[in-house]
């Protein structure tokens, strides 16, 4: 997967010229090499350059950080610090930025060696107000070497997220489907973000793919498809179209790419797309999602978004499903009640027709779409990939901008179930703690569309800064509340 970036973060240490210098010197080497001793030594460069204790530090600093080629800085407090040198800093750097401060190592020490960074720590958020600086801090931004370095590679992902949305563009085809007003949402604030978009008609990828008939790189796809299905490989003749198909998009993304270096696609997969292509395109969207490209359904170009964001933090694969349809209640006390600690309303079903990743489904079948073939001839609807999601912890999520352009999210965690869906298309049994009125007060209440992003794990933690970061008011980030916390919308009476 090499559609993100590879964070390099500078590490800065700043010093107050009233306090020993000695003190910034000393306990950025012991962060460095703690960090270097549980984390990959790549992910850092120590910045040997100078202690920033002046504006002109600043500057040499800067100069050195983009000759070391950082993309993210962490701006380390190993004394007071100095406010304005080190929040210019974080203003005039181009990329990400942390800011963490030293704890005191002892008691034996506090006349010479004592730092005062949590002093220093307030200053430096006061004036990244004042110059409008944005700066990861963490939930408690003082520690000891090793709680440091923690800090700082939990601010990896955050920062290959922010790195990488500067720097993507978002392909789309078509109009979304008719009487699918659901994933409408307004461009703006895509280019708020610094997020490219190129919209495309259906009938300009229909134009490319019937260019690449004959392909002559169609056998080796056809090949490759074959190997990663096995047994499950039941539409076989229809692999050729769905090969050509593969290779439309990612010639696309090559020639369209332009001066941006990442790419996502919101790809139109309905109600023509089937009888003028003759087929669906689920399964070649799995397979770009396996690459690190997400493709989302029905021309969702926010859930193409929170896919992205979702694959950058994770660095794995992940997928875009329905919040579909509740649990039978017989399904629920058979397999779910009394095994797991979940009541049927923490449960739901995830569903799409068939856009998940091999690699993240329990089985897996080559099938057409049932619900397309009750008003089609299943010959074109042929192309989905049909399994159990894998069980295990997942992240639902979703970053949207509002019909009155302004950006909001949601992020829950919980699981998919080991319960077999006894449906079609890729499918999971989901349960999030408290889904139910995370379903009622957030989901409706927020006029969310019913297209959440699946992250395989729990990464909440990191999605939640991330949204932040990129400027999401902290009232609109909404998570799964848990039981006696209510919602502002949820009555407490009832």
């Amino acid at each position: 997967m090499d559609n993100m970036p590879k964070v390099k973060i500078g590490i800065v240490a700043v010093s107050r010229d009233c306090f020993p210098e000695s003190l910034s010197v000393n306990r950025r080497k012991g962060l460095v090499e703690a960090y270097r001793g549980k984390y990959d030594p790549e992910d850092i460069y120590e910045c040997p350059v100078c202690i920033v204790e002046s504006e002109i530090h600043m500057v040499n600093a800067l100069e050195d950080l983009k000759k070391a080629g950082c993309n993210a800085l962490c701006v380390y407090l190993g004394n007071f610090g100095p406010e304005i040198s080190e929040t210019l800093l974080v203003k005039h750097f181009q990329g990400p930025a942390m800011v963490v401060a030293a704890a005191e190592e002892t008691q034996n020490d506090l006349v010479q060696g004592r730092g005062d960074a949590y002093c220093g720590m307030l200053n430096a958020s006061y004036n990244l107000a004042l110059r409008n600086a944005k700066a990861y801090i963490p939930e408690y931004p003082i520690g000891t070497f090793e709680e440091v370095a923690d800090m700082v590679h939990e601010f990896v992902p955050i920062a290959r997220a922010v790195i990488a949305l500067s720097q993507l563009k978002i392909i789309s085809f078509g109009p979304r489907p008719l009487n699918f007003l659901a994933c409408n949402a307004p461009i703006k604030q895509l280019y708020n973000l610094g997020v490219e978009i190129e919209e495309n008609s259906e009938l300009d990828l229909f134009e490319a793919y019937n260019k690449h008939e004959g392909d002559p790189r169609i056998p080796e796809v056809v090949k490759d498809m074959e190997a990663e299905l096995g047994d499950g490989n039941k539409k076989p003749e229809i692999l050729p179209k769905l090969a050509q198909y593969e290779l439309t998009l990612l010639d696309w993304v090559k020639d369209h790419k332009g001066y941006r270096k990442y790419v996502a696609i919101a790809g139109k997969c309905w109600p023509a797309f089937q009888t003028q292509f003759g087929f669906v395109p689920c399964y070649v969207n799995s397979r770009l999602a396996g690459k690190g490209i997400p493709v989302s359904c029905e021309v969702d170009i926010y859930g193409a978004l929170s896919e992205f964001i979702g694959t950058v933090v994770s660095e794995d694969v992940v997928t875009l499903l329905d919040i579909n349809n509740n649990v039978p209640a017989d399904m629920y006390k058979e397999s779910i009640e009394g095994k797991f600690p979940y009541t049927h309303k923490d449960t739901f079903m995830g569903f799409h027709c068939g856009n998940t990743c091999t690699r993240k489904l329990s089985f897996c079948e080559m099938k057409y779409q049932l619900i397309m073939a009750r008003s089609l001839p299943e010959e074109v609807t042929q192309g989905t990939l049909e399994g159990d999601i894998v069980p295990g912890d997942i992240t639902f999520y979703r970053l949207q901008s509002t019909a009155d352009n302004k950006l909001r999210a949601y992020i829950a965690q919980g699981e998919v179930l080991p319960v077999a869906s006894r449906s079609f298309g890729s499918i999971g049994v989901f349960a999030i703690p408290e889904m139910g009125r995370f379903y009622r007060h957030v989901l409706i209440e927020k006029n969310y569309p019913h297209h959440g992003a699946v992250a395989f794990g729990h990464f909440g933690k990191a999605l939640y800064e991330v949204f932040k970061y990129i400027g999401v008011d902290a009232d609109e980030i909404n998570f799964n509340q848990p039981k006696g916390m209510l919602y502002k919308t949820e009555n407490p009476f009832a």
